[in-house]
C-alpha cells in the first residue's frame, strides 16, 4: 500500500504497529476488558506529564479535539461563570464561539493572527473585572504554529487567582505545560496529533478536585464531564465509546512512554522541523512567524511569488505529501506544514527534493 506522508496538523501518520493494534478483536464497552482498557489509557494520558499524574484525572471522549474543548468549557464554566477568552486565530475564535453558543458570560481579548496574544489587555481585564471565574485560551494556534506565551499568561492568572482552562488538542505530548506555575484547572486534547493515535478519541485533563468543590456548569447531555468522571472510576463510559480507537491509543502511549516520553519527542520534532525550515529557506522559500515564537510541531511558510497554494499542494500529493493551507484570510499568503506522527528524516529529505523539483519546474514553465 503506497504510504501518504501527512504534513498537515491531525490526523497524522500512523506507525504500523498503532495501525495493527486498530485489527484487535471487537469489544463490547459494557465488558470488564473494556473497562480495564480505559482504566489504563486514563493512567497513562495523566502520566504524560508526571506533574499531573497525583491531582489530575484524564476524562475520556469519542469525538474530535473540538468535543473535547467544549465539554471543558461547557463543563467547567460554571453557569454563573464569566470567562476572559484571549484569541489570536482560529482556534481562540472558535473557543468565543463555543462560549457563546453555551450561552455563558465572556469577554474576549483579540488579537490579529499573526500577532501574540495581547497579555497587557489580559491583566487590564482581570484587574478590572472581579466577575471572571476562567481565562481560556489555545497553546498552540496551528492557524500560524505560534506557541503562545502561556507562562506569562498564566502568571497573570495566579496573580488573580483565576483559573486557566487550555485548548492543548496540537501540543500535548511534545510542548511543555506547567500544571501549577500557569493555574491550570483543565487542558483539552487529542489521540490523533502528538500523541499519534489514530482520530476518533479526545480527553481533557481536569483537576480532580473540581468535581467535588462545586456542581456541573453544563447545560448538555454528551459533553458533561462530571457524569464521565463518575462512571470512568470503574473505566466505564456513559455512551458508547470507540473502542478499536482506544487500542490505538494504548498503544500509541506505550510508543510514546518507550521512545523516551514527551521530551524526547519535543526533541524529535524540532529536528525534524529545523531540517524543513532551513531546506525550504535554501529554495527561497520564507517562514510566516519568527522562529523563536513558532511550536515544534507546525511551521505556517510564506507562498512563493507567483505560485499558488493549490499548485504547491497538487504537485507534492502527486508524490505522496500532503502539505496544508492557509485558513482565512491567509489562504492565499501561507501553506503550513505540521511534523507529527511516524514521520522519518528521510520523508523530510524527499519532501525537500520534491519541493526543489517542483519549484525548478514551475520556473522553467515560467521562462
Amino acid at each position: 500500500m503506497k504510504r501518504t506522508i501527512l504534513l498537515n496538523p491531525g490526523p497524522v501518520i500512523l506507525s504500523e504497529r498503532v495501525r495493527r493494534a486498530l485489527l484487535q478483536e471487537d469489544l463490547c464497552h459494557r465488558e470488564p476488558e473494556f473497562a480495564s482498557l480505559t482504566l489504563d489509557i486514563k493512567h497513562r494520558l495523566a502520566n504524560v506529564y508526571p506533574e499531573a499524574a497525583s491531582n489530575y484525572e484524564a476524562i475520556l471522549l469519542t469525538g474530535s479535539g473540538t468535543c473535547a474543548v467544549e465539554a471543558m468549557l461547557e463543563s467547567l464554566i460554571p453557569k454563573q461563570g464569566k470567562a476572559l477568552i484571549v484569541s489570536n486565530g482560529v482556534y481562540g475564535e472558535r473557543i468565543a464561539s463555543m462560549v457563546s453558543v453555551h450561552a455563558k458570560a465572556n469577554s474576549v481579548v483579540s488579537s490579529q493572527w499573526h500577532e501574540a496574544i495581547n497579555l497587557q489587555n489580559v491583566e487590564n481585564c482581570l484587574a478590572n473585572d472581579p466577575a471572571i471565574t476562567h481565562v481560556i485560551a489555545v497553546h498552540h494556534e496551528t492557524t500560524t504554529g505560534r506557541l503562545n506565551n502561556i507562562a506569562a499568561l498564566g502568571l497573570l492568572c495566579k496573580r488573580y487567582q483565576v483559573a486557566l482552562l487550555l485548548d492543548c488538542v496540537s501540543s500535548f505530548g511534545a510542548e511543555e505545560i506547567a500544571f501549577a506555575d500557569w493555574n491550570l484547572e483543565a487542558c483539552a486534547a487529542t489521540a490523533n496529533k502528538c500523541l499519534h493515535g489514530a482520530p476518533g478519541v479526545s480527553f481533557v485533563l481536569v483537576k480532580r478536585g473540581v468535581f467535588t468543590e462545586r456542581p456541573s456548569g453544563a447545560s448538555t447531555l454528551y459533553l458533561d464531564l462530571y457524569r464521565y468522571y463518575q462512571e470512568q472510576k470503574q473505566g466505564y463510559s456513559p455512551f458508547t465509546q470507540a473502542v478499536h480507537v482506544y487500542y490505538a491509543l494504548l498503544e500509541a502511549l506505550k510508543e510514546l512512554e518507550e521512545s523516551g516520553g514527551y521530551l524526547a519527542r519535543h526533541c524529535n520534532y524540532k529536528i525534524l522541523l529545523q531540517k524543513i525550515y532551513r531546506g525550504l529557506k535554501e529554495l527561497g522559500i520564507q517562514p510566516f512567524l519568527d522562529e523563536q515564537v513558532t511550536s515544534c510541531v507546525l511551521r505556517s511558510f510564506k507562498l512563493p511569488l507567483g505560485y499558488s497554494y493549490e499548485q504547491m499542494h497538487d504537485g507534492l500529493k502527486q508524490a505522496g505529501f500532503i502539505i496544508y493551507a492557509g485558513q482565512g484570510g491567509l489562504k492565499n499568503d501561507i501553506f503550513r506544514i505540521a511534523n507529527m506522527g511516524d514521520l522519518q528524516l528521510e520523508d523530510v529529505n524527499r519532501l525537500l527534493e520534491y519541493f526543489k523539483i517542483l519549484l525548478d519546474r514551475n520556473r522553467t514553465t515560467l521562462i
